[in-house]
């Protein structure tokens, strides 16, 4: 272990132990999360939209939020945090938790918040590579809306922000193999269109990372290797034994607005500063040995 990741270690464990978490919007990366390093934290707790989900959530204190009014209790859940994980993403009228919670932000202790944001604010490069020192390019509204989220959690979290940019998530249940097997997966090509991608036990070591890294910035989270969306579902089905979906152009091909938006943005994204400066080494460095892993476990089967 490096001296810089020794001291980190040592700075969690001095204050871990005593540390408290709250998730806005848990979902899928952030469950994932809770399940791995949950035991890090002395107290647990998150917003679900559902009031039904509020049960059967394990090591965890479940709140209603659905974009207003909080409860007191979520309110001093909030304002009690050591550490504040973000996962809700803005909708047509900006991001209701900065809105909601910006006061209760904006009083009190210092915490670590950290915001997940997404690769699609790059926008389109032309499948040239980009880092954290590129300026975005959100021309959607969707992605106009993700920066503009950005720009507020980093102004409300006194220095102590972290953004992660996620690649397209995926990972138990959420995979190429999945939708092999359900009959959804499809190999659209759209000539040079490159995506990266990101496991996300690599989210969940991501963002642990950057719970012991002291100070904030902006971080790519995603793999090594950036590739064409039918190569994917071309390994899968190599795996699963079976012929993949015919080829279908993406000028042709029938698909909603919102998934037709997606192929908008086209670029190969760097992770070395999340490697350089987190310390972070990916379990998952290729979607090859993502599926590879996901195929053993029986996924797909």
């Amino acid at each position: 272990m490096s001296r810089d990741a020794l001291r980190r270690d040592r700075n969690f464990e001095q204050h871990g132990r005593r540390m408290r978490l709250f998730i806005l919007g848990f979902g899928y990366s952030a469950g994932h999360f809770v399940r791995r390093f949950g035991g890090s934290f002395s107290h647990i707790a998150g917003t679900v939209r559902d009031p039904a989900k509020r049960q059967g959530v394990a090591g965890f204190e479940a709140h209603s939020f659905s974009g207003s009014s909080p409860d007191c209790e979520t309110v001093e859940r909030v304002r009690d945090a050591d550490v504040l994980l973000v996962s809700i993403p803005p909708g047509s009228a900006g991001d209701p938790a900065i809105a909601t919670f910006a006061n209760v932000l904006a009083s009190g202790r210092r915490r670590k918040i950290i915001y997940l944001s997404t690769l699609g604010v790059y926008g389109d490069h032309g499948g040239a590579w980009v880092d954290e020192s590129t300026p975005p390019r959100a021309t959607l509204e969707r992605t106009r809306m993700r920066l503009a989220a950005e720009h507020a959690w980093m102004a409300a979290g006194r220095g102590d922000v972290a953004v992660l940019r996620l690649a397209g998530i995926y990972g138990p249940g959420r995979n190429a193999l999945a939708t092999l097997r359900a009959g959804t997966a499809r190999r659209i090509i759209k000539p040079g269109q490159v995506f990266n991608r990101i496991h996300v036990d690599d989210i969940a070591g991501a963002i642990m990372a950057t719970v012991r890294h002291q100070g904030g910035g902006t971080w790519n989270v995603c793999d090594d290797e950036p590739a064409p969306p039918q190569d994917v579902i071309a390994y899968a089905a190599k795996l699963a034994g079976i012929a993949p979906p015919a080829e279908e152009a993406f000028e042709t091909a029938e698909m909603s607005a919102m998934a037709r938006s997606f192929y908008a943005g086209n670029a190969r994204v760097s992770n070395a500063k999340l490697k350089r400066e987190l310390g972070v080494t990916l379990a998952y460095p290729t979607y090859r040995q993502g599926l590879d892993a996901l195929w053993d476990a029986g996924e797909g089967r």
